[in-house]
C-alpha cells in the first residue's frame, strides 16, 4: 500500500504566510468598510521599469517570428545573463565568480529550499532565529529533524538573535553542537539586520575550519545602501571555497510576479572530491526546464545603464517607505531594527506578535507579520514591510500611531 512521507506531519500548523491570508480574509469579510493596507508579505507594488518591458516585449514578439523563436533554452540560464550578471554583480565588487558558476531560476525561495537536496540525510544544519520559514520548513519535509518542541525541531541547531547582538549570529552561537550547513540571510530577512565585512569574515574563516558550508541569502542585497557593507559574500576572500549565494530580481527589480532569480555556486567548492557546483547542475538540469527566455531578456534589462537608473530609483522609492514606517514606530516609542539598507522595519512591542498583528488588523486595518512565526525569538516582535505605495504607508502608519497610542 502506499505510504506518504510522514516527515510532512512533523510541520507545524499552516505555513506562516498561509496563515496570515487567512486571518485577513476572515476580517475582510465581515469588515469591509474600510479598505486594508498590506505591509505583510514581501511583494512588491511598483510596476516593472521601462527599459525591462521593454526588453520583455522585445522578447515576446522574437518568439512570433520563425527566425528568432526559441524553444527549450540551456537550464542553467543564457548566456547573456549568466555573462551579464557575473560581470555587474560581481566583478564589479573583485568577487572571483564567473558565469559558468550561476544558474538561472525562478526564484530564490525555490533555490534556497531546494539546494538542501544536495545534503545526506544526517547533515548537521544551523538556521538563525529568527528565521526564513523555507529554510526550516525544507529540512523538515526531508527528514533532517525530529518532532518540534516548544516551537523547535529536534536535530536542528538554532542561532539565536537578539537584541544583544544585533540579530547578527557569530559561530560562536554554535555552541557545542557545531553544524555542516548554515543558513545566513543578509540584509536579513525577518529583522532587517545587515552583516559587516568582519562579521562574515567571522563566518567564512570558520566554515573553511571546519569544512562546513555557508547557505547564502542575499535577495535584499540591492537594499544595501551603505558603501561600507558587503552585498555579496564573495567579497570576503576565501568565501568561494565554502559558500552559496542565492540571489533574485524579484526585489531588485520587481520580478515578484515574473519570476526570476539565480544561484552562485563556485567551482572551488569540493565535498568528497566532487565539485558541488556539478552535483547542483545535475540536480537543476534534472528537475528545471529553465526560466523562459523572454523573462531572462527582461532580466538582462537591468544591468543596462538605463536599467540601473530604474532599479535604483526603485530601491530609493521603498528604502523611503522603510524610512516613514521605522521613523513612525520609535514615534510610538518602540524599538526598531533595519528600515535602513532593508526594506523590512522590525518592531519590539513586548507582547504576543499575534495579539499585535490581531490590533492592527482589527483596530487599524493594516496587515504586518507577526515576528513569532519566524521562531521562538520573534516573540514580542513585528515586522513591517516597505512594499507598498508610499501614500498607503503614509496612511498606514496614521492609522497604526492611532491603534497603538
Amino acid at each position: 500500500m502506499i505510504r506518504l512521507n510522514e516527515h510532512y506531519a512533523k510541520l507545524q500548523a499552516s505555513y506562516l504566510f498561509v496563515e496570515i491570508a487567512r486571518r485577513v480574509a476572515d476580517h475582510a469579510a465581515t469588515n469591509p468598510a474600510r479598505p486594508l493596507i498590506k505591509l505583510g508579505i514581501g511583494d512588491v507594488t511598483r510596476p516593472l521599469p521601462p527599459s525591462v518591458i521593454t526588453a520583455f516585449h522585445e522578447g515576446v514578439e522574437e518568439q512570433g517570428n520563425a527566425a528568432n523563436f526559441r524553444g527549450y533554452g540551456p537550464e542553467q540560464g543564457y548566456d547573456f545573463l549568466r555573462e551579464a550578471i557575473a560581470k555587474a554583480d560581481f566583478a564589479a565588487r573583485g568577487c572571483p565568480i564567473s558565469a559558468n558558476d550561476i544558474f538561472v531560476s525562478d526564484g530564490a525561495k525555490c533555490d534556497t529550499g531546494n539546494f538542501q537536496e544536495l545534503f545526506a540525510p544526517d547533515t548537521r544544519v544551523a538556521v538563525p532565529d529568527p528565521v526564513y520559514p523555507v529554510y526550516v520548513d525544507t529540512n523538515v519535509m526531508a527528514g533532517r529533524t525530529g518532532a518540534a518542541v516548544d516551537g523547535r525541531y529536534e536535530g536542528l541547531t538554532y542561532m539565536e538573535g537578539t537584541e544583544a547582538n544585533g540579530f547578527v549570529p557569530s559561530p560562536k552561537d554554535l555552541g557545542s553542537q557545531g553544524a555542516e550547513v548554515v543558513y545566513l540571510c543578509f540584509p536579513n530577512n525577518p529583522t532587517g539586520a545587515t552583516a559587516t565585512k568582519e562579521q562574515l569574515a567571522e563566518w567564512v574563516d570558520w566554515a573553511n575550519a571546519q569544512g562546513s558550508l555557508i547557505l547564502f541569502d542575499a535577495a535584499y542585497e540591492a537594499f544595501v545602501t551603505n558603501p561600507e557593507l558587503p552585498k555579496s559574500i564573495y567579497e570576503i576572500p576565501g568565501a568561494d571555497r565554502c559558500a552559496v549565494e542565492f540571489r533574485s530580481f524579484s526585489k531588485t527589480a520587481g520580478f515578484t510576479g515574473t519570476r526570476c532569480a539565480y544561484t552562485v555556486v563556485p567551482s572551488a567548492i569540493e565535498i568528497d572530491g566532487i565539485k558541488l557546483r556539478d552535483m547542483w547542475n545535475r540536480r537543476h538540469s534534472t528537475k528545471f526546464n529553465g526560466v523562459s527566455y523572454p523573462v531572462q531578456k527582461a532580466a538582462a534589462a537591468v544591468y543596462s545603464p538605463e536599467g540601473q537608473k530604474e532599479t535604483g530609483d526603485l530601491i530609493a522609492y521603498y528604502l523611503e517607505n522603510a524610512r516613514i514606517i521605522r521613523a513612525a514606530m520609535e514615534k510610538v516609542g518602540y524599538s526598531c531594527w533595519g528600515g535602513e539598507n532593508s526594506p523590512y522595519v522590525w518592531v519590539k512591542t513586548g507582547e504576543s506578535s499575534w495579539d499585535t498583528f490581531d490590533t492592527l488588523l482589527k483596530k487599524a486595518d493594516v496587515v504586518i507579520t507577526p515576528g513569532s512565526g519566524f521562531g521562538r525569538m520573534g516573540e514580542g516582535f513585528i515586522r513591517i514591510s516597505a512594499f507598498n505605495d508610499k501614500e498607503r504607508v503614509e496612511e498606514a502608519v496614521e492609522r497604526i500611531i492611532t491603534a497603538l497610542s
